[in-house]
């Protein structure tokens, strides 16, 4: 089934974009909530003429986001976040926290438009925001741990194990001696 989205959906495509979904996703969801129209040829025309129309308009906004992209060059973000013994997060990081953490750097963005995967683990990791059809940036974000000492611990924990199993050695050479 064709649709004319009538606005952005990350992951499907931007408004004005002609897709294909499956027949359910298109009546059940786009349409009835507003999303999309079925793309008729009489839609496709009237899209057509609207695009024209709008030429500029969409020229404007495409500056105005390639303005917010130019912002957020060479932004790198690093959030400290718990970590487990075993270098796990408690929780995760997702788009929210990386709209908030940019945030506090002054630059406001909607968590709607990030795309990642959720961080559940220290390391070095990517988010993608989408401002505009082909305006898009991508900003490393780098998950650390918030106390240092947290860490060290628990490479040393399999170092603790080592002695305990000799332990069980010592017990085998004692019944011998009886």
């Amino acid at each position: 089934m064709e649709i004319i989205l009538k606005e952005d959906i990350i992951g499907l495509g931007y408004k004005n974009d002609i897709v294909n979904v499956k027949s359910g996703y298109g009546r059940n969801y786009l349409i009835p909530q507003g999303k999309g129209v079925i793309a008729s040829e009489n839609a496709k025309k009237q899209l057509a003429e609207n695009l024209k129309q709008q030429a500029s308009k969409i020229a404007a906004q495409k500056a105005e986001a390639e303005k917010k992209a130019k912002a957020l060059d060479g932004v790198e973000l690093e959030i400290t976040a718990k970590v487990s013994a075993s270098g796990h997060l408690y929780g995760s990081v997702n788009a929210a926290t990386v709209a908030e953490e940019l945030a506090k750097k002054g630059i406001d963005v909607d968590r709607k438009i990030i795309t990642m995967h959720d961080i559940k683990k220290i390391g070095e990791f990517e988010a993608t925001v989408h401002f505009f059809k082909e305006v898009e940036v991508k900003v490393p974000v780098k998950v650390v741990a918030e106390k240092a000492a947290e860490v060290k611990p628990a490479e040393e924990a399999p170092k603790a194990e080592a002695p305990v199993e000799e332990a069980p050695v010592a017990e085998e050479e004692a019944p011998e001696a009886e």
